[in-house]
C-alpha cells in the first residue's frame, strides 16, 4: 500500500528506493536463498556437513542472517525437505523393497537369514530410532548453541579431522571389485549393534559443521562396509530422518515463524532438489574407487579460513 501510494505522488527513483527498502526487510533474500538451497543440496549429501555451510557461508559474504534466529532454522526445514524427498525417489524401488520386507518379516513373525530386505529394513528402524530420540531431545539446543560462524567453523576443521581419521581406522582396506554385486545384500550382513552404532553416528551432525553423511559413512567403514556401502547406506538411514525432522517443523514454516521467508524457501527447496540429485549420483559413483579423504581435506581447508576470517573481522 505505501508503494502503491508513492506510485500516485512520486518520481521512479523514489519508486525505487520505497522498493529496495521494502526488500531490505525480507530476512532472506532470493539470491541468498538461491545460494543456500544450491549448497544445501550439495553439502548434505556430501561428507562436509551442510548446516555448517548454511551458517558460516553467509559470515564468509558478510549476510546479515541471524542463524539462531526462528526464521533461518524454518527456513532450512524446506531445503532439507527437498534434500529428503529426492533421496527417497532416488531410492523409491530399494525403499519399496525394503518396506516390503519389513511386513513380510512380520507377517512370518520372524526374520528369516535369506531375506536381506527384511533384515536390512529392521537394520535401518534400529539405526533411525535412536538417532530420532536424541534430535527430538537436543536438535534445537545444540543448533542455538553453536549456531556462529566461528564455531561452525572450528567444527568443520573437526569434522575433517574425523573424515580422515575414519580413512585410516577403517575395518579393512578397500578392495577391488568392492561395489560389484548387491550392496544391500552385504549391507544387511551387519549386527544389530553395529547399525545402532552407525545410526547413533548420525547424531553428531546436530552440531552445524558435523556432517551427518560424514559420520555414518564413517561408522559405516568402521564397522566393515566399503566406501560405495558405507554411502548407500548413509543415504538409506538419512532419508527418514530428515523428513521426520521436516515433518516436525513444516507447521513453524506454514505458521508465524514462516512469515517473509516462505517464498525463499520455496525457491531454495527447489534449487535444493536439484543438485542433491546430481550430487547424489556422483557420489554413488565416486565412492567406488575413491575415498572420504579429500573430503577431510576441504574440510579443514574451509574451517581453518573460516576461522582465521571470522577472527579477523
Amino acid at each position: 500500500m505505501y508503494v502503491a501510494a508513492c506510485r500516485s505522488s512520486v518520481g521512479p527513483r523514489v519508486i525505487i528506493t520505497a522498493y529496495a527498502l521494502a526488500a531490505m526487510h525480507d530476512p532472506i533474500s532470493y539470491f541468498q536463498a538461491i545460494i543456500l538451497g544450491l549448497t544445501q543440496g550439495v553439502a548434505e549429501p556430501f561428507p562436509i556437513s551442510s548446516l555448517g555451510h548454511a551458517v558460516v557461508l553467509p559470515g564468509l559474504a558478510g549476510w546479515n542472517i541471524h542463524q539462531d534466529a526462528p526464521y533461518f532454522l524454518t527456513f532450512l526445514i524446506a531445503t532439507h525437505l527437498a534434500t529428503a524427498i529426492v533421496l527417497l525417489l532416488l531410492f523409491l524401488k530399494d525403499w519399496v523393497r525394503i518396506v516390503k520386507g519389513i511386513f513380510r518379516s512380520l507377517r512370518m513373525r520372524e526374520i528369516r537369514e535369506d531375506d536381506a530386505d527384511a533384515r536390512l529394513g529392521w537394520l535401518l528402524v534400529v539405526g533411525t530410532i535412536p538417532v530420532g530420540i536424541i534430535g527430538l531431545v537436543l536438535q534445537d539446543p545444540l543448533r542455538k548453541l553453536f549456531a556462529s560462524p566461528s564455531v561452525a567453523a572450528a567444527f568443520l576443521i573437526v569434522n575433517g579431522i574425523a573424515l580422515l581419521l575414519f580413512e585410516r581406522l577403517r575395518k579393512r582396506p578397500p578392495r577391488p571389485g568392492d561395489y560389484l554385486g548387491d550392496g544391500d545384500v552385504r549391507i544387511a550382513k551387519l549386527s544389530w549393534r553395529q547399525a545402532t552404532a552407525v545410526g547413533i553416528s548420525q547424531a553428531a551432525a546436530l552440531i552445524p559443521g558435523i556432517s551427518r553423511s560424514g559420520f555414518s559413512m564413517g561408522g559405516g567403514l568402521l564397522v566393515g562396509l566399503s566406501n560405495e556401502d558405507a554411502a548407500r547406506y548413509s543415504f538409506l538411514l538419512a532419508t527418514p530422518v530428515i523428513f521426520a525432522a521436516a515433518a516436525l517443523k513444516m507447521p513453524e514454516l506454514l505458521g508465524s515463524q514462516g512469515n517473509g521467508v516462505r517464498g525463499q524457501a520455496l525457491v531454495a527447496g527447489l534449487c535444493a532438489a536439484l543438485t542433491t540429485f546430481f550430487a547424489v549420483k556422483f557420489l554413488l559413483r565416486w565412492f567406488q574407487t575413491n575415498r572420504l579423504t579429500p573430503f577431510g581435506v576441504y574440510c579443514i581447508a574451509l574451517g581453518v579460513a573460516g576461522t582465521l576470517a571470522f577472527a579477523i573481522n
